[in-house]
């Protein structure tokens, strides 16, 4: 999946509503991190996600009534300064969505990591399998799909669940109301092309076949790939914001807060302050 550091790596995944996740057995922590405060229980996050999607919804009936020449979806090789995108044609309209921290609250999941508990490769697997009733829909992203559907634009789901889990991933999506979603037709997942967590082809394929106005994600990889090529931590800030990627978000490119795990969570002190930024207390340092 899109894992990335930190606490984090759990990110992961819902599956099949057939099969409920068993309770808990991890004890609570004595408090809760305040990232999973504010991303699964504060009324700011939840604003802030349908503040998203009511943008989201806005942008995408203006421009499936435009009919724009060109999608959203970069396209092959393009910088990230004069970004060229993938021209539009007569094709059908579409929006491309990541699925986790993006539609969905990957609750069950999340509570773990919140108490303490480690990333696990298998159990990450599993919970794509069987975590399917621990989850919410995103604030926001069962009526945007509804709304885009009546505008006749198709909802894309581009994840890096596990093509191996497919079934699950199915099923949680269209038990919380947000499918259909079908393996290979409108839900592509890391497997399904060489390129493991790379999204870039997935998009692609998609482009070719659909004019893409718009995409939404919580992390940067989302957009582009380019977002996680190494580079420093100001840098990426830049690519993000003075590149041809800054024209984007919020026209195109929409972005869901994401305060617990993923490519955000990087640098040091310096860093994130820059040295000549510092203030110091003209009464005097305690």
């Amino acid at each position: 999946m899109k894992r990335a550091i930190a606490v984090t790596a759990l990110l992961l995944l819902a599956g099949c509503a057939a099969a409920p996740a068993p309770v808990a057995t991890v004890p609570a922590a004595a408090g809760v991190p305040p990232a999973y405060q504010f991303e699964y229980g504060s009324g700011e996050a939840g604003a802030l996600q349908m503040a998203a999607y009511h943008a989201l919804i806005s942008y995408v009936k203006d421009k499936a009534a435009q009919r724009p020449d060109n999608s959203v979806v970069l396209a092959a090789g393009s910088p990230m300064v004069g970004a060229k995108f993938v021209p539009c044609g007569q094709k059908p309209l579409a929006a491309v969505f990541d699925v986790d921290e993006t539609l969905v609250l990957n609750l069950g999941i999340e509570a773990r990591a919140a108490a303490g508990e480690p990333f696990d490769r298998e159990r990450w697997s599993r919970w794509e399998q069987t975590g399917g009733s621990a989850v919410a829909a995103m604030p926001g992203a069962q009526h945007a799909m509804d709304e885009l559907r009546a505008s006749g634009v198709k909802p894309i789901f581009i994840t890096n669940r596990s093509a191996a889990n497919a079934a699950g991933t199915e099923a949680m999506l269209n038990a919380l109301g947000l499918g259909p979603a079908k393996h290979g037709d409108n839900l592509f997942l890391q497997g399904d092309d060489g390129s493991g967590g790379a999204k870039d082809g997935r998009r692609l394929r998609v482009a070719d076949q659909y004019c893409v106005i718009a995409m939404a994600g919580d992390q940067l990889g989302d957009f582009s790939d380019r977002f996680n090529d190494p580079m420093a931590v100001a840098q990426r800030r830049q690519l993000a914001v003075h590149s041809s990627a800054g024209g984007l978000w919020g026209k195109g490119w929409f972005v869901l807060p994401n305060a617990v795990y993923g490519t955000a969570l990087k640098g040091g002190f310096d860093d994130v302050f820059p040295t000549d930024k510092r203030w110091t207390d003209p009464k005097g340092e305690k």
